[in-house]
């Protein structure tokens, strides 16, 4: 077996030399015509060996075409690190579990992006030629089309029990917002346009629909932010794929990155605080609550109707109970064809020679200190607010770092850090309550910055 695999790779190693050959064979093409037309001259038609040489040539030739087009003679090294990316996180989502429905799209997009071919050849594959099959299915990213129909599904898996039964939670993720608006000053301070600032910030809410949905308003590479001095326009830069690639690989690794954080801001006292049971919540009220959240977050942030809207128009479709085949669909179906095509266009989008670049390098950067000063913004206000609160309503700062949006992975975390320092003291019901008020407020601060900034 040992034997076989040498002779397989030394045979490989043996066509890409022989390929790479005729690829080098000659100067150039008009060299070659030039032979043939000579040979041509100095012997007839008629002689078989001027037919062969002929022949030959035209044989190489087309050999050096087909192997132009392969993907071994147009490849980068930015191509290889791609690859090698999308195999990373394939590996993170088979072998840790971490958001695979996510991950393993992303994961074969990149791939599917990374593939080298010739650039304006006019092959129509890569995601940016028009025309192009993934150029067609990137259109519901570049213009915001997929995340309003996320959040559909969203709402309409979503139960906003816990956060109903104990309202005052939703001040925490609110104040897990922060993370946003930091970054953003941030951004700015680096030299970024507003705009663009503006979709980067956004990454600290560990929300990747309303990540895509920003920045593809304000950083899509379509909107004008300016004049050149010979008055030629000046377009905002392109970081759709940057934002919607950070946002979800801190989604992947909330487990990764906010226990430490976690362990950091709290003691050993504070992490076995245990709270109320939550109440029994009417079905009056689950039916109440989408409808007052629609009209008073519409009113406050208009822009982030598109979000909101859909969020708070599927959970009355899961909580009305009139309504449970258009709840399933939307749960089920949908959510999956549109997780498929998300995933796999935005990490398509990663082409080499399009996504690395030294924003990209900063925007994952920001974004990283972005999650953690959100995740560190909603302990520090658990632990004020309990200055406040008598003994027996004492929250255990730990549900506050389920204020960042990443639905229900961040209250996972809290619960199973929970569950470290007492195994009897159970938060997920808790944590499940600034968690989904995370997914509001990450798309009211959308809404905000959209509002100032488009």
């Amino acid at each position: 077996m040992a034997i076989r695999r040498v002779i397989t790779v030394f045979g490989i190693i043996a066509i890409l030399a022989l390929l790479s050959g005729f690829i080098h064979y000659g100067d150039n093409e008009t060299d070659d015509s030039k032979t043939k037309t000579e040979l041509s001259d100095q012997s007839s038609l008629s002689d078989p060996d001027a037919k062969n040489q002929g022949n030959q040539l035209d044989a190489r030739k087309g050999i050096q075409r087909f192997f132009s087009y392969t993907g071994f003679a147009n490849a980068t090294w930015g191509h290889i690190i791609m690859i090698v990316i999308g195999l990373f996180f394939i590996f993170l989502a088979i072998r840790f579990d971490y958001e695979p429905l996510l991950l393993i799209p992303i994961g074969v997009g990149i791939l599917i992006g990374n593939i080298p071919f010739m650039l304006n050849a006019g092959l129509k594959i890569g995601v940016y030629e028009d025309g192009s099959v993934m150029n067609y299915l990137y259109y519901g990213v570049r213009y915001g089309i997929y995340p309003p129909l996320i959040f559909l599904g969203i709402g309409a898996m979503t139960d906003f029990s816990s956060l109903i039964s104990n309202p005052r939670l939703m001040l925490l993720g609110a104040a897990a917002q922060v993370g946003i608006f930091i970054t953003f000053l941030g951004a700015l301070t680096l030299g970024f346009h507003p705009a663009e600032a503006g979709a980067i910030g956004i990454i600290g809410g560990a929300d990747g629909p309303t990540a895509i949905f920003l920045s593809s308003k304000l950083a899509n590479g379509l909107n004008i932010i300016g004049q050149t001095v010979t008055g030629d326009p000046i377009y905002v830069k392109n970081l759709i794929g940057p934002i919607a690639i950070a946002a979800y690989s801190y989604m992947a690794l909330v487990p990764v990155i906010q226990p430490p954080i976690m362990k950091l801001l709290t003691n050993k006292k504070e992490r076995i605080i245990r709270m109320k049971p939550t109440r029994s919540v009417t079905k009056l009220e689950k039916i109440l609550f989408p409808i007052i959240g629609l009209l008073l977050t519409a009113f406050i942030s208009p822009s982030s109707l598109p979000l909101l809207g859909m969020l708070f128009f599927g959970n009355i479709l899961k909580e009305s109970g009139v309504t449970r085949r258009l709840a399933e669909t939307a749960r089920t179906s949908l959510i999956d064809i549109i997780t498929i095509v998300l995933g796999l266009t935005v990490g398509a989008s990663t082409q080499a020679d399009v996504f690395i670049t030294e924003e990209s390098i900063l925007i994952f950067i920001l974004g990283a200190l972005s999650f953690m000063i959100a995740t560190a913004g909603g302990i520090i206000f658990a632990k004020v607010m309990n200055l406040f609160l008598s003994n027996e309503n004492k929250i255990n700062p730990l549900v506050g770092a389920a204020g960042v949006s990443a639905v229900p992975d961040s209250a996972r975390v809290v619960q199973n850090e929970g569950l470290k320092a007492d195994p009897s003291n159970h938060l997920l019901m808790h944590a499940m309550a600034p968690n989904v008020s995370g997914v509001i407020g990450s798309a009211v601060a959308a809404g905000i910055l959209l509002s100032f900034l488009l």
